[in-house]
This record gives structure tokens, C-alpha cells and sequence, in this order.
């Protein structure tokens, strides 16, 4: 775990957050800084930078994400759609170099985003 990493130190207790799912593999958080009326963030609890440090082997761990952002969305009642976004590097809007998801919902998305 880096020192520096945000997202390592909220998944080891250290730093306080709005948890929504926690198992050995995934967290999910409230964000503080909402962007949609619902909107977390799904992270892997071991720490990986950024998408692009994905491999083969991350397959499982993808799976996980992207299921717990599904029972997420169900939960929240995202019934008319929902969308998981995830940015890879400062140029795309990474601002913790910890992999995680944005799952957002609950008003309509617009196209392009950014």
C-alpha cells in the first residue's frame, strides 16, 4: 500500500468514509463530491494505480467490480439506467491513482460526457 494513496488508507480504516460495500476484494464509497444524486465509487481494496495496469489475470477482480456496481445500482434503484466510468491518468480527470469505478446515476446522462 503507498503511504500517499487516499483510496489505500480509507480501505484500511485510517481515514473515515461513507462505505456502501465492503468484502475482501471491492469497496465501495459514497463520493464527496457528487456529480449525479447517486454516485460511488468502486475501487478494488488492493491497491492497482490506474486501468492501465490491468492484465489478463485482473479478470476476476474486474468481474467483482463490475458485479458489486450492478447489486449497487439495484440497490440505489437506478432503474432507468446507470452509467461506471473510470478515468486513466490527469489528461482524463484521475485525481487519486487508485483504480476505481464511478458508478452514477439517478438523472439523465448526457452525451458526450466532458
Amino acid at each position: 500500500m503507498p503511504a500517499d494513496c487516499l483510496f489505500c488508507r480509507i480501505a484500511a480504516g485510517e481515514i473515515p468514509a461513507t462505505k456502501v460495500h465492503e468484502d475482501d476484494l471491492v469497496l465501495a464509497i459514497r463520493d464527496i463530491n457528487p456529480q449525479a444524486p447517486t454516485h460511488v465509487l468502486v475501487m478494488p481494496v488492493a491497491h492497482v494505480a490506474s486501468a492501465a495496469e490491468l492484465a489478463d489475470a485482473d479478470a476476476p477482480l474486474l468481474g467483482r467490480l463490475f458485479a458489486v456496481a450492478a447489486d449497487l445500482a439495484r440497490r440505489e434503484g437506478l432503474d432507468g439506467g446507470w452509467r461506471l466510468v473510470t478515468n486513466v491518468g490527469r489528461d482524463a480527470g484521475q485525481s487519486v491513482d487508485h483504480l476505481h469505478l464511478h458508478l452514477l446515476g439517478g438523472r439523465p446522462m448526457a452525451w458526450p460526457p466532458g
